[in-house]
């Protein structure tokens, strides 16, 4: 022992014991009581002390359904249980950051497919070189909208935010309908962009790899990549799509610069062909308008991640706004630029060429190749599969959410509100895969034309079904805010969102009447297309009637400050 302490060998230290020693045990008490000595004894008899509670350990427990993680956190069980319920389950707190819900809502978007497909049918069959006008429209048709539904995102925070949102304003059996439309939106969006991509790839590797194989064999093996993917957790699937997402913007912004610094094309830069009033109502400005409206698609997504964002009160509005408006100013330009490059008054010719020959993207692409180089030629299909994939994955990541959001409401079976440990929704992941292969295998039995068909088809039953979301939302928000009082902005609350629900059913009108040219389709298709969505939200309203959901879940955690939480992951 140090300092010169001696100890005994094999005495145990002087520890206090928590049972009395041998010798002070009581003797048998007397008729005539306790003697003095008896006493004394009494009296050196402490009471055995309870052994304290050791701090619960971080852990995972079991519901009776599927393993939740937990980690501890009285927060998500209910006092005095060890039991997981459905309303306690919460996906990961803390996960994203603006740049993290930017990057999923801008691959959903789809920059490269957006430009390369909806420019040409924009400028063949809507305004011809007033395109670049139809996109600041809707661009600000847009905007309005989501002055109301970043109001809501402040005083709702679910990963079914549309489903939410409609509920809270208009019923939740009008929500619950919502949620059918809104998971029926992102699957059909996602399937379609399969055929696309399936198409895209076999051809790449046909003519490269020298390897022939169908669409369908691309499409299932990227349905079991994007699983995996997704129950990798959000952050990861955040930085893959960043990856992506930087890559297919970076080349067409740089060609747009280089075009802009260039002083345009032939013409010159013709600013005023393509943001004059005259030029942006010639021809058919609702069929570009429509193509428009629809390239914002996926901007909504801020919102579902609002439970995994960090301060969702204020990361949801600032990705919101951030994220219209650089995909309205990059759809602008770009446009702007690749018709500038072919000359305001041969671009309307040139797109219907590339469309007779089959290949809009080359509308795109060629100026590309000409003011860049020849090795863009070989990169952009592959930044066009690229991009595909990572409009599936975000797709996908949203589908799931819903999925999650309405069996944590039970309104659906409880296991799909079951979270690994990463704290992805692995279980409704699978069954939305299961419903990818669903949607995509009966055209590859008939042996369809996956672009004409499957992607033609389910992408513009998508848009429909999506445009009918934004406005029952911006209908809802007013409700709302008129009901509870929680926001008195009248802008916020009530001028903008309805001011948005009147552009929005305008560009509903147009996508029905364009129907048949938005699809590719004949006019019968059209019709039973067009549905679809109606007849889906009434069997969701249907099975809420018949099978009410449970109580409504708490509300979430308050979220760290930004002094104690860490680092924005990207």
């Amino acid at each position: 022992m140090l300092f010169g302490a001696k100890r005994v060998v094999g005495a145990h230290p002087r520890t206090p014991s928590p049972f009395p020693p041998p010798f002070l045990a009581l003797r048998p008490r007397t008729s005539g009581g306790p003697s003095h000595e008896g006493r004394c004894r009494q009296d050196q008899v402490r009471p055995r002390p309870r052994p304290r509670p050791e701090p619960r350990p971080r852990s995972r427990t079991r519901s009776r359904t599927a393993r939740v993680v937990t980690d501890g956190d009285p927060g998500r069980r209910q006092a005095g249980s060890t039991t997981v319920t459905a309303a306690d389950r919460r996906l990961k707190r803390d996960a994203l950051g603006v740049l993290g819900i930017l990057f999923l809502v801008l691959s959903a978007q789809a920059p490269l497919t957006g430009i390369a497909g909806a420019v040409p049918l924009s400028v063949a069959l809507g305004n011809g070189s007033g395109v670049p006008a139809a996109y600041v429209a809707a661009g600000a048709v847009v905007l309005l909208f989501s002055v109301g539904f970043v109001a809501m995102s402040r005083h709702v925070v679910d990963p079914g935010a549309f489903s939410m949102y409609i509920g809270k304003g208009l019923g939740r059996t009008t929500g619950t309908g919502a949620a059918a439309v809104a998971l029926f939106a992102y699957c059909t969006i996602q399937a379609a962009m399969y055929g696309l991509y399936g198409a895209t790839v076999a051809q790449l590797l046909d003519v490269h790899a020298g390897i022939d194989a169908p669409w369908w064999v691309w499409a299932l093996l990227t349905m079991a990549l994007v699983q995996l993917l997704g129950m990798a957790g959000i952050d990861t699937g955040a930085r893959v799509l960043a990856v992506f997402v930087v890559a297919e913007t970076s080349i067409l912004l740089v060609f747009a610069l280089v075009t802009l610094v260039r002083g345009g094309g032939p013409e010159g830069l013709g600013l005023a062909a393509a943001f004059s009033p005259k030029t942006a109502l010639d021809g058919a400005p609702g069929v570009a308008l429509m193509f428009a409206v629809a390239s914002m698609f996926g901007f909504e997504a801020t919102a579902v991640y609002g439970e995994e964002a960090r301060a969702p009160e204020r990361t949801v509005p600032r990705a919101t706004y951030l994220s219209i408006t650089l995909i309205t100013a990059f759809f602008a330009l770009t446009s702007w630029m690749v018709i500038s490059a072919h000359g305001a008054s041969r671009a309307t010719a040139e797109a219907g060429r590339a469309l007779e020959d089959g290949d809009s993207s080359a509308f795109v692409f060629r100026p590309v190749t000409d003011r860049l180089g020849d090795w863009t030629g070989d990169l952009l299909p592959v930044l066009l599969a690229t991009s595909l994939f990572a409009g599936i994955l975000a797709f996908h990541n949203s589908a799931d959410r819903y999925l999650f959001s309405l069996a944590r409401e039970r309104r659906l079976p409880h296991a799909l509100c079951a979270l690994n440990r990463r704290g992805a929704p692995w279980a409704a992941g699978l069954v939305q895969t299961a419903i990818a292969v669903l949607l995509v295998v009966p055209f590859a039995l008939t042996g369809r034309d996956p672009v004409v068909t499957l992607f033609s088809w389910f992408s513009g039953v998508a848009v429909l079904a999506i445009m009918l979301l934004y406005f029952l939302t911006s209908v809802s928000v007013v409700v709302f805010f008129r009901r509870t009082r929680l926001d008195r902005r009248p802008w916020n609350t009530a001028v903008a969102p309805a001011l948005g629900a009147l552009g929005i059913a305008g560009a509903i009108w147009l996508v029905l009447t364009n129907l048949t040219t938005l699809i590719g389709g004949d006019r019968a298709t059209a019709t039973w297309l067009a549905l679809t969505v109606p007849a889906v939200w009434l069997l969701g309203a249907a099975a809420y009637r018949v099978r009410p959901a449970g109580p409504p879940s708490p509300p979430p955690p308050p979220s760290p400050t930004p002094e104690t939480s860490d680092m924005d992951p990207p």
